[in-house]
């Protein structure tokens, strides 16, 4: 099905995607003030896959293929976004630093796949890479060069996984998730507990209130499971020129959930930097799709 316009309903839904998506980095900050990161990470790939061992029957790919994505994006993404936010980097400006993947995406589709890149794509990089170094050169108690560059490492492993994900045709994304989930929910328990102590944890566990626990959850459900459900639903009914863009408010969702939920500061360097990250986005959004369109 195509249209030149989403339908109303449709385009409300994906807004909603981007807002549980953009607002899950401030619920990872809340779910952070009782549980140690990669603890509160590995409790949410648990659910998730508890989830999909319950309802969701394995998608017919090899265990390799499932193993790499929950690596890459269990470990790899997820497990250095929560090191992240847990006090290096402020929730609306990590929010904006994920979607540098896009870019990572692309740098190792011209690796792996020789792929070439337009003028114009390397014009949005140099707006995003500006807007990064922006961000680098003013750190403050909310934003230091740790997590800046943590962000940039998940960032790099959702690219990584998103190369995995591409080899995966016509799948039921959620199960997809679901399933790779059991390679991460270990892993990063795991290293939990060798780097976050038996201590931390127990302390983390007996201390979690049910905000604590509505976050994990939240994570798992809301985050994973309706967040590919739905953005699968949307991308098998429309093009995806119409659908994908809506990606573009994920970080405006999670800037203004940090600052109307968290008091984050918005000085005039933030919002600079914001602004070239977007339109860095924007412009590799955008460009292929008026290209096409005058040819």
């Amino acid at each position: 099905m195509s249209s030149a316009a989403l339908p109303l309903p449709h385009a409300l839904l994906g807004v909603a995607i981007a807002a549980v998506w953009g607002s899950n980095f401030v619920i990872i900050r809340e779910g952070l003030e009782h549980l140690p990161p990669l603890l509160f990470a590995g409790l949410r790939f648990l659910l998730v896959f508890l989830a999909a061992l319950l309802f969701l029957r394995r998608p017919n790919l090899a265990w390799s293929e499932l193993a790499a994505y929950g690596l890459f994006i269990g470990v790899g993404q997820f497990g250095l976004l929560f090191l992240a936010v847990d006090g290096l980097i402020s929730p609306g400006l990590a929010s904006l630093v994920a979607q540098t993947q896009v870019f990572f995406t692309i740098g190792l589709a011209i690796y792996f796949n020789g792929e070439k890149v337009a003028p114009i794509q390397w014009l949005a990089l140099m707006l995003a890479a500006s807007g990064l170094i922006v961000i680098g050169l003013n750190n403050d108690s909310e934003t230091t060069l740790a997590g800046l560059f943590l962000m940039l490492g998940a960032a790099l492993c959702w690219a990584l996984g998103n190369m995995v994900a591409r080899r995966a045709r016509r799948i039921d994304m959620v199960a997809y998730v679901g399933w790779s989930s059991l390679f991460a929910a270990p892993p990063l328990l795991l290293l939990s507990l060798v780097f976050e102590g038996p201590n931390a944890i127990s302390r983390g566990l007996m201390e979690a209130d049910l905000g604590t626990w509505g976050a994990v959850i939240w994570q798992a459900v809301g985050n994973s499971l309706f967040g590919y459900a739905a953005w699968a639903w949307l991308l098998a009914r429309h093009p995806a020129a119409l659908v994908t863009p809506l990606a573009l408010l994920v970080p405006v969702f999670g800037l203004a959930t940090s600052f109307l939920w968290l008091g984050e500061p918005m000085p005039g360097w933030k919002i600079i930097a914001a602004g070239l990250v977007m339109a860095g986005l924007a412009l590799n959004l955008f460009w292929p799709m008026f290209a096409n369109r005058r040819s």
